[in-house]
């Protein structure tokens, strides 16, 4: 299953990816192996996650994200944040 993700970095910034194993690649970001963006931002939280089913869906989404306002993304983690707890 496919999933999108979105993680704060230490300087607050946000990453958006998508990934089939988003336990591997959250610690492939805290490792430092997961992206040039995150290397010099490290550590990085997990702020939001969907599931999607198929690898299309998950990057069509991935770039609905990216394309959003700060302020958007952040609204959609607190959102999750809120129904997850």
């Amino acid at each position: 299953m496919w999933q999108v993700y979105m993680v704060r970095c230490r300087t607050g910034e946000l990453y958006t990816g998508c990934t089939v194993d988003l336990k591997r690649r959250v610690e492939q970001h805290n490792s430092g192996s997961g992206s040039k963006f995150t290397r010099s931002r490290r550590p990085v939280v997990l702020v939001y996650r969907e599931e999607c089913e198929s690898r299309s869906s998950a990057l069509k989404r991935e770039i609905q994200i990216k394309r959003m306002s700060r302020a958007q993304k952040m609204w959609l983690a607190q959102t999750a944040s809120a129904t997850s707890a």
